[in-house]
């Protein structure tokens, strides 16, 4: 594969997207975006900040409208996306259709692993009980796998590294 112009990073919380997209734009010689950070850069507010004072429609308006903004400019670029940003409108299908989408899969119980560590960070686990972030996990990763399958290319494995993302897009 040629080198691709625009990296999208999918899945779901706590799979690395912020991580590896550091990484893999350094290794392309790239740009790095995290699209909840021009949110928030945007909109002078926490993520978790936007939810509870405007709603979740307007933080996903505010979303999509910058998701769009970033990909069709003609920077070569990566960009990290929050865990439902697929879900929403048509997003899905406008970053396949500008880069080159990349899931980065884990099942749940790695998720588990990976963010019980962690949930002092994300403002939407900070209250769950374990059993209750399982479940949480469980209930919403069935949600939206349907939506990061749809990624031009699936990553999966239990140790995901910019070298087994470069291995998938067939780069040296």
């Amino acid at each position: 594969m040629s080198k691709p112009n625009k990296i999208v990073l999918v899945g779901f919380m706590g799979s690395g997207k912020t991580t590896l997209g550091k990484k893999l734009a350094n290794k392309l010689g790239y740009a790095f975006f995290d699209l909840d950070e021009l949110i928030e850069e945007q909109e002078k507010l926490s993520i978790s900040e936007i939810f509870s004072k405007q709603g979740e429609n307007y933080f996903r308006t505010v979303e999509q409208k910058i998701l769009h903004k970033k990909l069709i400019t003609n920077q070569p670029l990566v960009l990290s996306v929050g865990g439902g940003t697929p879900c929403f409108f048509d997003n899905i299908e406008f970053i396949n259709k500008q880069a080159i989408s990349i899931y980065l899969k884990y099942n749940a119980g790695m998720l588990y692993s990976r963010l019980s560590s962690a949930k002092a960070k994300r403002p939407l686990l900070t209250e769950k009980s374990d059993e209750e972030l399982k479940d949480f996990i469980k209930k919403t990763l069935s949600e939206r796998e349907g939506f990061y399958n749809q990624s031009k290319i699936v990553v999966e494995s239990n140790n995901i590294t910019v070298d087994t993302i470069f291995h998938q897009l067939d780069l040296k």
